[in-house]
């Protein structure tokens, strides 16, 4: 073998160093399996003393990185299997995004959730409560977004976009009663806060008040 293609052999993983690497080609050649699985168990033990950093991995990790400096040759009663060499350096599988177009982006994936939402709604007030809280989020996104052109007729024109016609609130009524403004009391809560908050009452029921009673002087 010539010496280049010892080094390239000996660096397979530069960050643990030429020496450890020189032990583990060391121990892949002894012929007691035994001995051999001690030696490597050994040679895990001393990547963690001289590299205090890689104590906090995972133990899996430092054996799957001992079986790629033997370059998979590394034949031991180990606690993990030795990993696929298909698998080194295999690109990874694309991350899967959410299907779908958004309608308009300055508002989000999360309003459209919130429109869907509303349109299930049956009781007429709490649906126009829904509709309320869905505008003052929107009538503060589109003001971030674009604070020159606003108007709630906007709001409504995109809520009705969105609803496909199913979400309705008189424009005049918005208006006179300032109910897209933020500081507006409403009366609709967000399905997951609705549910933590009567699971904390349901939590309290039963739990009977005990007035403390204070002495007299």
């Amino acid at each position: 073998m010539e010496p280049k293609d010892l080094e390239k052999q000996q660096l397979i993983l530069k960050e643990y160093g030429k020496n450890i690497q020189q032990l583990v080609r060391h121990v892949t050649g002894i012929e007691d399996r035994e001995r051999r699985t001690q030696s490597a168990y050994t040679i895990v033990e001393i990547i963690k003393q001289l590299n205090p950093s890689v104590k906090q991995e995972n133990d899996q990790k430092l054996w799957d990185d001992l079986y790629i400096m033997s370059n998979f040759t590394l034949d031991i009663d180990g606690p993990f299997p030795m990993p696929e060499k298909e698998l080194l350096g295999k690109k990874p599988q694309p991350v899967g995004y959410p299907k779908g177009q958004i309608k308009f982006k300055h508002y989000g994936r999360n309003i459209e959730k919130l429109i869907e939402k509303a349109i299930e709604i049956e009781n007429d007030e709490e649906q126009e409560n829904a509709i309320i809280y869905i505008g003052q989020l929107m009538r503060s996104f589109h003001s971030t977004w674009n604070r020159d052109n606003f108007d709630d007729g906007i709001i409504l024109d995109d809520n009705k976009t969105l609803s496909k016609g199913k979400l309705h609130i008189d424009l005049e009524k918005v208006r006179e009663n300032a109910l897209f403004e933020s500081n507006t009391r409403r009366d609709f809560k967000i399905p997951h806060i609705e549910e933590e908050h009567s699971k904390k009452k349901n939590n309290n029921h039963g739990k009977k008040f005990r007035p403390s009673h204070k002495k007299r002087r």
